[in-house]
């Protein structure tokens, strides 16, 4: 374990790309090994601590077995992306589920909002459930041709991403010393979920004319697993409020937590702000790719916290909403597209308490 921004041995590059800087902050990720979770109390323990501290680790995904799957699946998937974007938005619009109060499909440029003053987007993407890969879905979604014809990848791509956040999740479990297997049955692969791969596109920004690609926010799940070969992602530090970019690893993921294990942990677990702007140096001339498994509890799980082990206890007379996993996070999901119908109300209501997030108003969860 080390931090990627202390230690002196050299960061490798990816082949084919302009380098990332090395004269920008970058945030001080602990890297995590897979292979030594599966053997290392002090390394299971890091994890905890970068889950409570900052909320984002890099893991190494190299000399284990689903992890070297799933570098090679997501290399794989990062070819199929350029092939679904190359679509053109003409024919992805006709994937955009928007208008059916659904989180999945395509949204285009320009189709979010990221801060309160109602700025667009700079991005593109498309969202593919998990259930509809593995043939669960009660009401699956049509995709596009690209999609369909790497359905084989996709599915195993989303069982080996599902299978690594559940590791993830008992080293949690037991740091929490709740019951053993209380995170993973929440999350069963088998329950219908929210569950879903994004593929994002973001094209160079006119140098005269940068501006967020993705505005400032918390994801909203439980873990989120991003690949990225282009920098731009950037979080904020909340020991000095002041943002750091997160440079991309050759052999690594990027994991972060979501506000639904702030909830499930009662504030114990951090869900850190984080945000996508132009890339730096170099690489603004690049067109950004990111692959994103975002993980989330099931349909029907209540978002209250859980009881025992360490986690603390609700404060005398604090009650807390009767809601469940897809109310909750449907109404976060569809808040902050164009056009899109949200009952504000229930929105705010919804957002995870701003203490334990540290959000500041105008900003969001996603």
């Amino acid at each position: 374990m080390s931090s990627a921004n202390t230690n002196n041995e050299p960061l490798e590059t990816f082949p084919n790309l302009p380098p990332f800087p090395t004269d920008i902050p970058t945030a001080p990720l602990l890297r995590l090994s897979l292979s030594e979770l599966g053997k290392s109390e002090a390394e299971s323990a890091s994890l905890f601590k970068a889950s409570k501290d900052l909320g984002f680790f890099y893991l190494d995904l190299r000399g284990d077995q689903l992890g070297d799957a799933l570098l090679d699946e997501s290399g794989r998937l990062f070819e199929v992306s350029k092939a679904l974007f190359d679509e053109g938005p003409e024919e992805l619009e006709k994937f955009d589920y928007s208008g059916q109060g659904s989180y999945y499909g395509y949204k285009g440029l320009g189709k979010k909002v990221v801060d309160a003053k109602g700025t667009k987007d700079r991005n593109e993407f498309y969202n593919a459930a998990k259930d509809d890969f593995l043939d669960q879905s009660l009401t699956p979604f049509a995709h596009p041709a690209t999609l369909m014809k790497n359905k084989p990848l996709l599915t195993s791509y989303t069982t080996h991403a599902h299978e690594l956040l559940t590791r993830i999740l008992n080293h949690l479990n037991s740091h929490l010393a709740v019951p053993a297997s209380t995170l993973s049955r929440l999350h069963d692969s088998s329950l219908t979920s929210g569950d879903h791969i994004r593929f994002i596109r973001a094209p160079p920004q006119p140098p005269s004319d940068l501006a967020t690609a993705l505005g400032a926010h918390t994801d909203f799940g439980s873990l989120t697993l991003l690949f990225n070969r282009v920098g731009g992602l950037q979080v904020l530090l909340p020991t000095t409020n002041t943002w750091a970019y997160v440079r991309p690893l050759p052999g690594h993921a990027i994991v972060n937590l979501g506000d639904a294990l702030v909830k499930l942990s009662g504030g114990l677990l951090r869900s850190n702000i984080h945000r996508v702007v132009a890339p730096p140096g170099e690489q603004s001339a690049s067109t950004r790719y990111s692959l994103v498994y975002f993980m989330r509890p099931g349909d029907e799980v209540p978002m209250k916290r859980l009881e025992g082990g360490v986690l603390p206890r609700l404060a005398e007379g604090e009650v807390e909403e009767d809601v469940t996993s897809k109310e909750w996070i449907s109404d976060k999901a569809m808040a902050g597209r164009v056009g899109a119908v949200v009952e504000e109300d229930k929105y705010k209501k919804r957002i995870t308490n701003r203490a334990e997030l540290g959000l500041a108003v105008g900003e969001e969860s996603t």
